[in-house]
């Protein structure tokens, strides 16, 4: 059973900037392409970013191009996602995820083997 454990979430202002971090098994990592989703209050899990197993392909959804950007260290084993120019429409627990599947299918969240537990981000307007 894999493990990974996100951190970062907070409380922050509109226009603010926070940097979540996902840290897998070493196995998991070098494995399994990894993505965040998130859930706001009364919505469905939500894809936000992926990256896969090598790092040479980056996904995001429309609504956080240009602002997020995923990432992931090699030496640390763990992906991040900075964060910037925060919206109010941000707030949403944040879940960090393993896939195997095929790149095609990375935005879909059922096809992700593991999660982590989930961070809260809270963007004040």
């Amino acid at each position: 059973q894999a493990h990974l454990a996100e951190s970062g979430g907070g409380l922050v202002q509109a226009g603010g900037s926070l940097r979540l971090s996902c840290a897998a098994p070493r196995r998991t990592f070098s494995t399994y392409h990894m993505g965040w989703f998130r859930v706001a209050p009364g919505k469905d899990r939500e894809f936000v970013a992926a990256i896969t197993k090598s790092g040479g392909s980056t996904y995001y959804a429309d609504s956080v191009k240009g602002r997020f950007t995923i990432s992931r260290d090699t030496d640390k084993y763990t992906v991040y996602l900075q964060m910037n120019s925060l919206k109010s429409e941000d707030t949403a627990v944040y879940y960090c995820g393993a896939t195997l599947t095929s790149t095609v299918s990375i935005p879909n969240w059922k096809t992700y083997a593991y999660w982590g537990q989930g961070t809260q981000v809270t963007v004040s307007s």
